[in-house]
């Protein structure tokens, strides 16, 4: 498959001098337009979290991170873009590289600013960027998020200085640039760094993050943050289910989601109080970390709402907020 068709026809390429990288962003285009509902006043810009792509595989064989949801969005009106940057590195490093990004589409559309969508560790590229240039950005949106950190992410680095360190490093970041190859890129064409990823996923990391990019940060351990800081409308919505059905494969996150500080109200990887952020839409969906952005190929609980809807529900409520 050309390279061109992998980005749906539209293609945004970025040096990135600070970290000697190369970042694309897609914008996610409909055959037909079947309702305005979810159009909002200004694009909608997606952040795929740790270990994400945009579309990995070939058009006929590959599968989109948002599954089904950003084609969903554009049918219904939607100015819809997802973004790519390094699966995995540090929080500033992504932030850095969704920025550039996001400059792109600014010079690309016109618009004068964006909605921001971030899923899991793209919470904090988001958070990042809404920090950074609050001026250009209308919402932030945080979809289960670990902005309090991940005890499963203080696992994986207590490794560190131990045997183990070395060769799961490696494997991560080998994997990391699988995931980057499997997109039809050039592997080393984004920076990897695993323990670098972990670190900032860990509570302590995640601490220290929040209090370098406070906006929409929630003061309280459980509580939210503001609705709107500097301009910007903050948001956040989350499940609290590990075992959703037992046919998906991301079922093992019941096995990480005993590793919780608060067991029974997770998602298997972020509890329900870390992903607070601005203004909670809801927090108690009955999906897991992956069911949130339809995978795996939207299998969840049959008493689940449907993510493609929820997506599509949220882009309406920034619609009539005049975003």
């Amino acid at each position: 498959m050309k390279y061109g068709l992998l980005i749906a026809g539209l293609l945004s390429t970025c040096a990135l001098a600070a970290t000697q990288t190369q970042a694309a962003a897609s914008q996610i285009k409909s055959n037909y337009v079947a309702s305005n509902y979810a159009k909002t006043k200004y694009p909608l810009v997606f952040a795929h979290g740790m270990g994400g792509w945009i579309r990995a595989g070939t058009d006929e064989l590959g599968v989109d991170y948002w599954y089904q949801i950003l084609p969903d969005l554009a049918r219904n009106g939607a100015n819809a873009w997802a973004t790519r940057v390094s699966p995995f590195n540090t929080s500033e490093v992504r932030g850095e590289q969704l920025l550039q990004q996001v400059d792109e589409i600014l010079a690309i559309t016109g618009a004068p600013k964006v909605n921001l969508l971030g899923h899991s560790h793209g919470g904090h590229s988001i958070a990042y960027v809404s920090n950074v240039m609050p001026n250009k950005i209308a919402s932030a949106t945080a979809i289960s998020s670990p902005l309090k950190g991940s005890p499963v992410a203080d696992l994986i680095i207590s490794a560190q200085g131990m045997p183990l360190e070395q060769p799961l490093v490696g494997l991560i970041n080998f994997g990391s640039k699988a995931i980057v190859w499997a997109q039809q890129q050039d592997p080393n064409s984004l920076p990897h760094d695993a323990l670098g990823a972990g670190k900032s996923l860990s509570q302590a990391g995640s601490k220290a993050f929040a209090q370098k990019y406070p906006l929409g940060m929630p003061k309280t351990s459980c509580g939210e943050g503001l609705a709107k800081e500097n301009g910007v409308y903050f948001y956040s919505f989350s499940g609290n289910s590990t075992l959703t059905n037992v046919l998906d494969p991301d079922s093992l996150l019941a096995a990480t989601g005993l590793l919780m500080q608060a067991p029974n109200d997770n998602d298997g990887l972020v509890s329900r109080c870390s992903a607070k952020y601005g203004k909670t839409v809801r927090d108690n969906y009955n999906w897991n970390h992956l069911d949130v952005i339809n995978q795996f190929f939207g299998l969840r609980s049959i008493f689940a709402p449907d993510p493609v809807d929820v997506y599509r529900q949220h882009a309406n409520r920034l619609k009539l907020q005049g975003l």
